[in-house]
């Protein structure tokens, strides 16, 4: 598995919450981040969806599969 593979819903935080924009991986209890721009969100999430994995893996709990497939043209 990538951690492009797994659906990320990015949606912009209130300013009272420090503004910016927040990643969000709805298949992976937890796994979220930011960034100042969407762009920004969407790079650091990789690197959480990376972390959660590998911690799952550690734990022996289970790692579910993306719940959308994505299908390129060829």
């Amino acid at each position: 598995m990538n951690a492009l593979d797994y659906p990320v819903i990015v949606q912009p935080l209130a300013p009272e919450d420090g503004g910016g924009f927040l990643a969000l991986v709805p298949d992976l209890p937890g796994c979220m981040s930011d960034g100042e721009t969407p762009e920004e969100a969407l790079i650091n999430v990789r690197d959480a969806i990376v972390t959660w994995i590998e911690a799952a893996g550690d734990m022996g709990h289970p790692v579910p599969p993306p719940s959308v497939q994505l299908r390129l043209a060829s």
